[in-house]
């Protein structure tokens, strides 16, 4: 269910000086810093629709934001939606947003004909694997996510 005066919406380029902040502040949370490189990442994204990007706005204020990333599962020749950001804004906080934001995902898979939508749930955050049960997410029972680069993350 939506929170009052919460609406969302899918970003286009116009909207991205309203979420740069927002998307500093998730990279900064979770990443430690942000480079300066988040507004050409963002475009470029947009641009060329290679991410699907939802925003919740309070008013005019954006709020918060989730990003998908288009994957292909030959299994079932359909598209997965890789659900790889989501963030709140601390003032918008325990107001019901970032689930709001994970059921329009949700919309938008079975709008998209997709298979499934995946999320990787960062091991610091243990309190993500109940937010996204309670919306239906289910551990994979057949596939285990292994990584390839220094440390098993980056190349």
């Amino acid at each position: 269910m939506k929170p009052p005066n919460c609406r969302i919406a899918r970003a286009t380029t116009h909207d991205l000086t309203q979420i740069l902040a927002l998307f500093d502040a998730y990279r900064t949370f979770f990443a430690g810093s942000t480079d300066g490189s988040s507004y050409r990442f963002l475009e470029e994204r947009l641009e060329g629709e290679e991410s699907a990007i939802f925003v919740a706005w309070d008013g005019t204020d954006a709020v918060g934001f989730i990003t998908l990333y288009p994957l292909w599962s030959s299994w079932y020749c359909r598209r997965i939606w890789f659900l790889s950001d989501l963030y709140v804004a601390e003032s918008a906080r325990r107001r019901g947003i970032g689930a709001s934001l994970v059921e329009r995902v949700i919309h938008y898979a079975m709008e998209t004909n997709a298979s499934s939508v995946m999320v990787e749930l960062p091991r610091r955050e243990p309190q993500l694997v109940e937010f996204y049960a309670k919306l239906g997410f289910a551990r994979d029972q057949m596939f285990e996510l292994a990584r390839y680069g220094p440390g098993g993350a980056n190349l």
